[in-house]
């Protein structure tokens, strides 16, 4: 699964200009936590976040009345309150790029950019949908998680089981694991009984590590 399957679509942006009182509204209306900043000539020149505002804004305990934290907030620009080191993706890249450079740097979201245009956003929320998607989150059937030998074959026999027993893998997920030589697999499949997972399991030589019905 590549960037473009999955990004938010030409996303809410604001100018290096605009007040980061606009922005906080903006970001209040629709639920977002972050924009991103582009310049005159449409380009991507930083990342505006609430963290951002929070930190240009007047402590509480500052001595000014409202009317002049509102005139001083007026002055304040996203182009002066912005991250500008800004870690972007091109809509072709696989999903798993956006979701390693989020986690090895802590942020939040990465703009997708094409010949200098923003076209998309990937944020938390996002790549959240997806994993929900992935394990088939939203069908209920018999989710199991399991074992495997890391052989050829080896899943491929499984799935033919639960076909043979007129069940339907709609998610399939392996990982590493911690048992060496084989594969940590997460499955969930819709018309089959828990008992009968149970023993298609057993054929295929699969350590069992939970299994349910959600």
């Amino acid at each position: 699964m590549i960037i473009k399957d999955v990004m938010t679509k030409n996303p809410v942006c604001v100018e290096e200009n605009t007040p980061i009182t606009e922005a906080k509204q903006l970001m209040l209306k629709n639920g977002f936590g972050k924009l991103p900043v582009l310049n005159s000539s449409k380009k991507l020149v930083g990342i505006i976040t609430k963290n951002d505002i929070a930190k240009a804004s007047p402590s509480e305990a500052t001595t000014l009345d409202m009317y002049e934290i509102s005139y001083l907030l007026s002055k304040l620009t996203c182009g002066k309150c912005m991250t500008k080191k800004v870690l972007t993706v091109s809509e072709n890249e696989v999903v798993e790029e956006a979701a390693r450079l989020m986690i090895d740097n802590e942020i939040g979201c990465v703009p997708v950019v094409e010949n200098d245009v923003v076209v998309g956003i990937v944020t938390e929320s996002d790549l959240f949908q997806l994993f929900t998607n992935m394990f088939g989150a939203r069908y209920k059937g018999v989710r199991a998680n399991f074992y495997m030998q890391d052989k050829p074959g080896q899943l491929a026999g499984f799935a033919a089981k639960v076909a043979e027993a007129k069940g339907n893998v709609i998610a399939i997920v392996t990982r590493e694991s911690e048992k060496q030589g084989t594969r940590r697999v997460t499955v969930k499949a819709t018309d089959i009984s828990i008992d009968s997972m149970k023993s298609i399991l057993a054929e295929s030589n699969a350590e069992i590590i939970d299994i349910r019905v959600i």
